[in-house]
């Protein structure tokens, strides 16, 4: 039978005290040392010793944490660093604007277009003009791609002028609304497009719903989010989190988020840059399953799911999501993580889940082979917990409040999604709506034009030199190239002085002829009649009379001055 060597013989043995050995071990010592001799590994499930039991040990390693479930080891002490840098760490992607956008990205619509492609415009123009046909007959008139930009170029300039919460109506106004609304279409056409605008083919959308509560957006979704990595690549630093885009409709899969200001709407898992609050790629959450079953590890799913294609990356996440299995898997990946946790979570050690007699500032350390945790008090009886797989010491910040640098790099890239909410809410172009697809279309343009800004912004650092509110500026840009073309070859423009000055401001082809005010004659008679779209109860005179009809007509049933509403 074999001796049994203790730890401290195998090292003396192996770093080359061969003489202290042999000395203790008498005749055996004129005999080499077997392979399986040669090969001893310390196992601590079979030394007899423990770790508390045997003094060298426990200066070398420090103090032993067990996990609430005992089947993870920490230590109080970081084990020995590695002499060079860890693969994790290693950023195999160029951050910034891919050779793809750089060569497509000619100006700033041009920069727009490449989140909504030439498939997705195909898809919008095909069920839109399905819809069209089944909704008007043969009077509807074909919708093409100048039209459908003209109605999202409209969209987000009102997003522009902060009007999400102003009746559509009024921005069409003579008086207080805005000149290029009326310039680019008539406000009838806009809410007939915006009636018939649809992303599906509603005949066989009973039966794909069965499988899929996307249904109605599925396709158009799916093609603009395998756009958003083509375009740009992230910085080393990703952010994981929740959005929740506000909705009080019907939607089967609404949620209620009662920390969000919106508390009700639609849930979507977002990764964006943790630096300009890129969105590198998102996931809309439909809810349970059809058995109803909640689903398990959601948190670490949806981490996976979101990180796919990245490498060399530090992922940062909040306790929803972060756990040591998921820190694991992403190692697996060649990534990082950083993240606060649960302290239900059972991986963690209950030395540092205490906070009686811990002092305030204080942090407390636990170490595995690659993996950090942190008990950070920031005051008495309270304590935060964090988790990462980046940091490999004890760093505490020489601060004031003695934050661990954990803390520190955790707070400076958690708001890459919240940033991503806060640039969007802002210039939003969302309008009311009791469908559930219009709101999503609306975040994908909100989220599309701030993309593209992003995009550009780093394409041409100089564009709009050191200017204030850039971004708005590049929004309204943007909107106006869209509206544009559809402007140009309009047959018929409004006659409004202010009309008139936009429309040669804008379009500078146009011949003088197109643009004179007296075209078509005055809309004002000299006699006051009765409008005739007015009940008779009412009695309401007036001296305006339509361009077409002759009708006179009041101020309520007068569209951009010179038309009722019969001849649209």
């Amino acid at each position: 039978m074999s001796k049994r060597y203790s730890v401290h013989e195998v090292l003396d043995h192996i770093f080359g005290n061969d003489g202290d050995l042999e000395e203790r071990e008498g005749n055996e010592a004129e005999e080499d040392v077997s392979e399986e001799e040669d090969d001893v590994q310390y196992d601590p499930e079979q030394d007899q010793t423990s770790d508390e039991e045997d003094p060298d040990v426990t200066d070398a390693q420090g103090e032993v944490f067990k996990s609430k479930k005992g089947d993870i080891s920490w230590l109080s002490s970081p084990p020995q660093t590695q002499a060079r840098a860890p693969m994790e760490n290693i950023l195999r992607m160029t951050p910034g604007p891919t050779r793809y956008a750089v060569s497509h990205a000619q100006d700033i619509k041009s920069t727009f277009e490449l989140f909504f492609p030439r498939p997705i415009q195909s898809i919008l123009l095909e069920m839109t003009n399905m819809e069209g046909r089944r909704v008007f007959g043969d009077s509807w008139t074909e919708m093409d791609k100048t039209q459908l930009d003209a109605h999202m170029g409209l969209l987000l300039l009102a997003g522009v002028y902060r009007s999400c919460n102003e009746a559509t109506a009024s921005l069409w106004d003579s008086e207080s609304g805005r000149p290029i609304f009326r310039a680019t279409m008539f406000l009838q056409a806009f809410h007939v497009l915006s009636r018939v605008l649809r992303f599906d083919n509603r005949e066989t959308r009973v039966a794909r719903r069965e499988n899929d509560k996307l249904a109605p957006i599925r396709e158009v979704w799916d093609k603009w989010v395998e756009n958003l990595p083509f375009v740009y690549n992230p910085g080393p630093e990703v952010t994981v989190d929740e959005r929740l885009v506000p909705f009080r409709g019907r939607c089967p899969f609404r949620q209620y988020m009662p920390s969000k200001p919106g508390k009700y709407g639609i849930k979507i898992w977002a990764a964006c840059d943790a630096k300009t609050a890129y969105a590198w790629n998102m996931q809309i959450y439909t809810g349970k399953s059809a058995t109803g079953v909640p689903e398990k590890n959601q948190g670490k799913r949806v981490v996976l799911d979101m990180t796919k294609g990245l490498r060399g990356h530090n992922i940062t996440c909040d306790n929803f999501f972060n756990s040591y299995d998921l820190a694991q898997e992403l190692l697996k990946r060649k990534l990082t993580m950083v993240g606060t946790v649960r302290k239900n979570k059972p991986e963690l050690p209950l030395a540092l889940l205490g906070t009686k007699d811990r002092a305030p500032l204080s942090s407390k350390f636990a170490f595995s082979e690659r993996t950090t945790v942190v008990s950070y008090c920031p005051k008495k009886n309270k304590n935060v917990i964090l988790m990462s797989t980046l940091h490999r010491d004890a760093g505490v910040s020489s601060r004031e409040d003695k934050k661990p640098d954990m803390i520190l790099d955790y707070n400076k890239n958690k708001g890459g999604v919240d940033n991503l909410d806060k640039v969007t809410g802002t210039y939003t172009c969302k309008r009311g709506t009791k469908r559930w697809p219009m709101v999503v279309f609306y975040n994908m343009l909100d989220v599309s034009a701030y993309n593209a800004y992003v995009v550009w912004t780093e394409i041409d650092p100089g564009w709009n030199g050191e200017k204030p509110f850039k971004r708005r500026l590049f929004l309204e840009e943007l909107g106006k190239s869209l509206v544009s073309p559809y402007i140009e070859r309009r047959k018929r423009l409004p006659r409004t002085e202010a009309s008139v000055r936009l429309v040669k401001g804008l379009q500078p082809t146009l011949t003088s002829s197109s643009c004179d005010t007296n075209q078509g004659g005055d809309s004002r008679s000299s006699k006051r009649k009765r409008c005739q779209s007015c009940p008779a109860n009412k009695d309401r005179k007036s001296n305006t009379t339509c361009h077409t009809c002759k009708k006179f007509i009041c101020a309520e049933h007068t569209v951009t001055i010179k038309y009722c509403d019969s001849c649209i």
